[in-house]
């Protein structure tokens, strides 16, 4: 036992009685003290996440036109399997699709 820690004995507890510390805690910071990541007595850096008011960033322009692509074709996909249902041919299928893709992508843009 060390400063009161750990096991009187380690006699029938299954352990060798060794205390050892949690490294993976993470302690919660306090902002009211002023203890943010620069410690209580440096300013935190402009760009620091919280110093302009709010945490929300802009959206990554390259993610939602890969949304909207993958929308645009998603529709082109429900167009094709309907269009086979209703037992049209391959030719006239891609024929449809591309004028559907061209009038998608001109509505989303």
């Amino acid at each position: 036992m060390y400063n009161g820690i750990g096991l009187q004995t380690a006699r029938g507890s299954g352990t060798n009685g060794y205390a050892q510390s949690n490294t993976f805690f993470v302690k919660p910071r306090s902002t009211t003290s002023g203890g943010g990541p620069g410690g209580p007595h440096r300013p935190l850096p402009p760009d620091a996440a919280g110093a302009d008011g709010g945490g929300m960033r802009k959206p990554n322009k390259e993610i939602l036109e890969h949304d909207r692509k993958r929308q645009v074709e998603l529709k082109l996909l429900v167009l094709r399997d309907a269009l086979e249902e209703h037992g049209y041919t391959e030719d006239e299928m891609e024929e449809r699709v591309a004028e559907a893709r061209k009038a998608a992508e001109a509505e989303a843009a």
